[in-house]
């Protein structure tokens, strides 16, 4: 390998290094707290994305019912709303991309449960298909309306999720790969976090 391959792979990871050592760990703290909240109350948990953001929703989902509550008294009871592609494609094709995720809401969506939005420049922007993550937003103010608690994963400057949730976990870095890839890493932390506080600690494998 060349040098100057060996100076971009090291930039990429140094920079990956800076911009984690800028994330506010008080925000951190904060979206693990409502998370676990919601689990002692048993409340639902819905996730969704856009783009890599899908994959991250799915993911994240999949973490909260498995490894992040699977030795606790109970598993988490997380959904992501990106998962039903018939049901993503027929609301989309009926009533447009921005009501994918607010109209599943009303499918389930209770009182006190969670609603999670991951987006890489949170609801702002836009390109040839107009503003981005319209749905995004449609659906935290769903949530909110029904008495529900919201948190955003976002990065560059937070967009307009930054301002109307209850826990934002802002990636200050103007890149899509590394807010992308940065969220993922944060959603295993958040995991982590929440293992520690509601599974026996004699019944938690620290090789997991």
């Amino acid at each position: 390998m060349s040098a100057e391959e060996l100076s971009g792979i090291s930039g990429y990871l140094s920079e990956s290094k800076s911009v984690i050592d800028r994330i506010d760990r008080g925000s951190i703290r904060a979206a693990t707290d409502l998370l676990v909240d919601a689990w002692r109350r048993n409340a639902q948990v819905f996730i969704a994305g856009n783009g890599g953001s899908a994959s991250t929703a799915t993911h994240f989902a999949c973490d909260l019912n498995k490894w992040a509550s699977q030795d606790a008294e109970r598993r988490f009871r997380a959904f992501a709303l990106v998962d039903n592609i018939p049901l993503v494609s027929a609301l989309t094709n009926d009533n447009g991309f921005n009501n994918v995720y607010s109209e599943q809401l009303e499918n389930f969506f209770r009182k006190g449960d969670v609603f999670i939005a991951i987006s890489v420049h949170g609801g702002s922007g836009k390109d040839s298909a107009d503003l981005w993550s319209q749905n995004l937003l449609k659906a935290v103010d769903f949530a909110k309306s029904k008495g529900g608690f919201t948190i955003a994963l976002v990065g560059f400057d937070g967009g307009v999720l930054k301002g109307i949730v209850d826990a934002c976990v802002l990636v200050p870095a103007n890149s899509t790969p590394q807010v992308e890839g940065l969220h993922l890493v944060l959603t295993h932390l958040i995991c982590d976090e929440i293992r520690k506080k509601i599974v026996p600690p004699e019944k938690i494998d620290k090789r997991r």
